[in-house]
C-alpha cells in the first residue's frame, strides 16, 4: 500500500502577484492606470452600434483592442468579445506574476470568474440568423459561447488551469465575490486561483435588457451620465470589460520569490438596496 500524500496546509493569507487588464481607459494595466492618473474619462458616445434610437446612447467601452493580436485565430469564431477582453487579461495576469501553470501540480491552480450576462453580443448575433433565416444557420458555438461560463472555461483551456474553478454570478458584486470564492480555494489548499470579473453588453440586445431593468442613465452629456455617491445620480453607464488577478497562497508565493502586490486579508461585498428604496 502506498501512503496517501499528505495535505499541505494553507495560510489564510491570498497574495496578489499579477494583474491583468482590458476595460474603458486601457487595454493593459500600465495604459489603464496612467489613464486614471490622468483623469482620463472613459464613457463616450457608443461606438460599437447605432444607439441613436435608443434612450440612451453612451458607454464605456474598450477602445483600441485588436482581436487578433490577443486570441488565436481558431477560437475568435466560437468566443464572444467578453471572452476575447477576458482572455487578453488572463494573459497579463499570468505573465505579471511570473508564474508556470504547468510547473505547478496538476489541479495547483483554478479559474474563478465573474460574469453577470454571458456573450450577448454573440447571442444577439445567433439569434438575429435563427429568426431571419432559420436553424440551419445557426452556429454550433452558439451552444456554449453565450454562456456565462464560457470565460473560466476558455481561460482554463489555454493555460492548463485544471485546479477547482467556477464562475460567479452576482452582477455589481461579482469581481468582489469572485475573489471571496479564491481566497476560499486558496484556504482549502490550493496553490493559485485567477480571479476577477468581467462583462460586455454594448450591443442592442445589452441595451435593451438594461433600459428594461429601468436603472440606466439617458443623460446625454458623459460629464454628468455617471456620478455614483451622488445626489445627483440619475442611473449607470453600460461599460465592457474588467480585470483579473494572479491569487497565491501566500506561503507558496513566497517560497518562489514571487513580487507580492499585496494581500487580501478578507472579502465582503454589498449589492444595491431593493427598487425604491432611494
Amino acid at each position: 500500500m502506498t501512503a496517501p500524500a499528505p495535505v499541505r496546509t494553507a495560510t489564510a493569507t491570498a497574495a496578489v502577484t499579477g494583474i491583468g487588464i482590458a476595460a474603458p481607459g486601457g487595454v493593459g494595466t500600465e495604459t489603464w492606470w496612467s489613464a486614471v492618473l490622468r483623469g482620463h474619462r472613459a464613457i463616450g458616445p457608443v461606438t460599437r452600434f447605432d444607439a441613436s434610437g435608443y434612450p440612451a446612447v453612451l458607454a464605456g467601452e474598450v477602445t483600441g483592442f485588436e482581436d487578433a493580436a490577443h486570441v488565436p485565430s481558431k477560437l475568435l469564431p466560437q468566443t464572444d468579445r467578453v471572452t476575447r477582453l477576458a482572455l487578453a487579461a488572463a494573459a497579463e495576469a499570468i505573465t505579471d506574476a511570473d508564474i508556470d501553470p504547468a510547473a505547478l501540480p496538476e489541479y495547483g491552480m483554478g479559474v474563478v470568474t465573474a460574469n453577470g450576462a454571458g456573450g450577448f453580443e454573440f447571442g444577439q448575433r445567433e439569434l438575429q440568423e435563427l429568426w431571419s433565416k432559420g436553424s440551419r444557420y445557426v452556429g454550433a458555438f452558439q451552444s456554449f459561447a453565450w454562456f456565462y461560463a464560457a470565460n473560466s472555461g476558455q481561460i482554463s483551456i489555454r493555460h492548463g488551469l485544471r485546479g477547482p474553478s467556477g464562475v460567479v454570478v452576482s452582477e455589481q458584486a461579482g469581481g468582489l465575490d469572485a475573489m471571496a470564492q479564491a481566497r476560499r480555494q486558496l484556504r482549502k489548499g490550493g496553490r493559485a486561483v485567477l480571479t476577477g470579473g468581467f462583462d460586455a453588453t454594448v450591443c442592442p440586445w445589452g441595451f435593451t435588457a438594461h433600459l428594461a431593468a429601468g436603472g440606466l442613465s439617458t443623460r446625454r452629456d458623459p460629464a454628468g451620465a455617471y456620478l455614483p455617491f451622488s445626489a445627483d445620480a440619475s442611473g449607470h453607464v453600460v461599460g465592457e470589460g474588467g480585470a483579473l488577478l494572479v491569487a497565491e497562497d501566500g506561503d507558496a508565493a513566497h517560497a518562489r520569490g514571487a513580487r507580492v502586490l499585496g494581500t487580501v486579508e478578507g472579502c465582503a461585498a454589498t449589492f444595491d438596496p431593493a427598487p425604491g428604496r432611494g
